[in-house]
């Protein structure tokens, strides 16, 4: 996490997002982008109605800036290098596009809803910004931010794939330790009778065990949880809820061409359904399929 996108727009919900961002450890100097989009409305009307567009458009350049301003105070005094960037443009696409064109490691957007209702709905912005983004994707709900005076709760879902532990080595890339509490939960869904042999109870056990000792390298507050349920994503949403979890920890693997990407389906459950902020890794999977990429067009070149 050394190249971090923070989208702003002037919201309570994106000042939230920038103060979570802020206490999430890291070892390493940040280059921190605040990035705010100022879209330009077009109406085919009367020269006096456009006036009235452009001034509007206007206004909203000037509150962009002062947003930017405001949210960089934040930073004064940490490990972060801030610089601000207005961008014109429609904002879900220029987010996505910026975070390209700077390489982000993460892209943090802030995200609306307190109901079960509107979590599942998400907001549009946020919901693009973490279904395309080229790396990983941080989206905090303002609710679930704890007081200065608490621990950050994180879990991780982790199942011993590929991109479970993609997502946890990308967690090992910060200092947890002091006012952190680390959950591990492995989720053993459909767990009936023809699996439910101590064999595969006990490979899911030594999967957390793993997963607790790479993750005490960093944390001094590591908790492993076993649980069955007939559904992951449901299973992670439990937990989260009655552990009052502040942020979950999914790994995705890409889903098409580096340029896009769809939400898995458990990914995208669990980031409409928990009440808390949603971290979804990505970088480590996609760095290794670019290296199968390279790899495989070296051989191409060759034969």
């Amino acid at each position: 996490m050394h190249n971090v996108l923070l989208a702003i727009d002037g919201s309570k919900a994106s000042e939230e997002a920038a103060k979570f961002f802020a206490r999430i450890p890291h070892f390493d100097p940040v280059e921190l982008t605040l990035v705010s989009v100022v879209h330009r409305r077009f109406v085919h009307a009367s020269y006096a109605t456009n006036e009235l567009v452009e001034k509007a458009f206007e206004q909203d350049r000037v509150d962009a800036l002062r947003s930017l301003d405001r949210i960089a105070e934040l930073f004064d005094g940490a490990n972060v290098r801030v610089r601000s960037e207005l961008i014109e443009g429609v904002v879900g696409e220029s987010i996505v596009q910026k975070a390209k064109d700077i390489r982000a490691d993460l892209v943090v957007v802030g995200a609306t809803g307190h109901s079960q209702v509107s979590r599942m709905l998400l907001g549009s912005i946020s919901d693009f910004v973490a279904t395309h983004s080229p790396c990983s994707v941080l989206v905090v709900r303002p609710q679930s931010i704890p007081k200065a005076s608490a621990p950050l709760k994180v879990c991780l879902g982790y199942e011993g794939t590929g991109p479970c532990q993609a997502a946890l080595e990308e967690l090992k890339e910060s200092p947890w330790r002091g006012e952190t509490e680390l959950h591990v939960v492995t989720v053993a869904a459909c767990l009936n009778e023809m699996y439910a042999d101590s064999d595969c109870v006990q490979h899911y056990k030594d999967q957390l065990v793993q997963a607790k000792e790479q993750l005490e390298e960093v944390s001094d507050s590591v908790t492993t949880h076993f649980i069955e349920d007939v559904h992951y994503g449901e299973g992670i949403t439990r937990f989260v809820e009655s552990h009052d979890i502040n942020l979950v920890v999914l790994g995705e693997t890409p889903r098409s061409q580096f340029s896009r990407f769809l939400l898995g389906s458990t990914s995208q459950y669990v980031l409409r359904h928990v009440p808390c902020s949603v971290w979804i890794t990505r970088n480590r999977m996609i760095e290794g399929l670019k290296g199968k990429q390279s790899k495989s067009d070296a051989r191409s070149a060759l034969s």
